[in-house]
């Protein structure tokens, strides 16, 4: 299944036109319709505005989003009772390239109208996101029937019972199907909007929009284009703190799991076993998805050859690095680099500070 909404997704970005995809300093703003209703909650309604309706565009020197905010009434009632006003009617969904459903307490009392212009917006080609419960609206759509699609953990149950036409899957913060992107519970829609960011502008942006908001700038832990289930951030006082701190800043070298184990003074199946068991993943996942991430920055903020940036990543050779990469984001590093490269580095960022990497040293391949 996660192949194939890989495969969804990958192309979806790839037939995206090339104004899209190409220089991003230079392609028009790109049109955000944000949907409201009586019933909806604060918290995700204000996530959607906070990202796509600040202007950031002087300080990262790209064209932001154009946010709207339209609704089926002149104003609404928000949880937990008060009444915001609705600058723009429905209509807006018509010059919309994404259209975003926040959250509602109340999804059977989403008025028709509503619904109905969504299924219009979808079959112009929309881009459509949900915020947690907003993918209960999406679903009484009938947009999600037969895509993947996840909403808070506790309302699963319930989306399956109503949708059974929906492939729910609990257990994740977000699902990216390319055109079709849901999230879950209320923090999970910080994760999804930055998500959508970072397909949109890069890792760069992303990451600095997620400082300027204060949050963790990918809490699932990093592979884009694809469903993703958390990462922990790990304290102090975890068993593996230290070994994965001292990992990120050793991702140029040859490790084992052997090695990790020493270091970690453990045998190599207890380590196994128990990275596994605190983290959700093993050190081996974990390893190659961090070096792919590293390899993402360095596309991005340098101009590099592979080879290099293969050596610098710990992949070693170009083609390691091609076969990691495209089996993680489903595309080539040179497809990457032409898509997020397209811009100059954020001021004062080179590629060797911003990701924290030097010449390297006992370069070797993915354990």
């Amino acid at each position: 299944m996660i192949d194939s909404v890989r495969d969804k997704a990958a192309k979806f970005l790839e037939s995206r036109p090339p104004a899209a995809r190409g220089d991003l300093a230079t392609r028009e703003p790109h049109a955000v319709a944000v949907v409201v209703y009586d019933g909806i909650f604060p918290f995700e309604f204000g996530v959607a505005c906070d990202i796509f309706g600040y202007d950031y565009a002087d300080a990262f020197g790209v064209p932001w989003y154009r946010m709207s905010i339209c609704g089926p009434a002149p104003s609404v009632t928000v949880e937990p009772g008060f009444r915001m006003q609705v600058p723009c009617g429905l209509e807006a969904l018509h010059a919309a390239e994404t259209v975003v459903v926040p959250s509602t307490q109340f999804p059977d009392r989403v008025p028709d109208e509503v619904l109905e212009a969504l299924r219009q917006a979808r079959q112009r080609g929309c881009r459509m996101i949900s915020l947690c419960t907003g993918a209960f609206v999406l679903a009484a759509a009938g947009i999600l029937d037969g895509r993947p699609a996840t909403t808070h953990w506790s309302e699963c149950a319930d989306l399956i019972r109503r949708h059974p036409a929906v492939a729910v899957d609990p257990g994740v913060l977000y699902v990216d199907d390319g055109d079709l992107l849901t999230s879950a519970g209320s923090a999970a829609s910080l994760d999804l909007c930055l998500h959508v960011v970072r397909r949109d502008y890069g890792t760069e942006i992303a990451t600095r929009v997620a400082r300027d908001l204060v949050v963790p700038p990918q809490r699932d832990g990093g592979q884009a284009q694809f469903i993703e289930a958390p990462m922990p951030v790990l304290d102090d006082s975890n068993l593996f703190a230290d070994t994965m701190a001292w990992l990120q800043e050793h991702l140029d070298e040859a490790v084992s799991v052997d090695d990790l184990a020493a270091r970690a003074a453990m045998s190599p199946r207890t380590f196994a076993r128990r990275f596994l068991a605190a983290t959700g993943t093993t050190p081996y996942q974990w390893l190659t998805r961090e070096r792919v991430r590293l390899a993402q920055r360095l596309l991005e903020t340098s101009d590099l050859p592979v080879e290099v940036v293969a050596a610098r990543s710990g992949f070693c050779t170009a083609d390691n690095l091609r076969k990691h990469f495209r089996a993680a984001l489903r595309t080539t590093p040179q497809g990457y680099r032409s898509t997020f490269r397209a811009r100059q580095p954020l001021a004062g960022l080179r590629a060797g500070v911003a990701v924290g990497v030097g010449v390297p040293g006992g370069l070797g391949p993915v354990p």
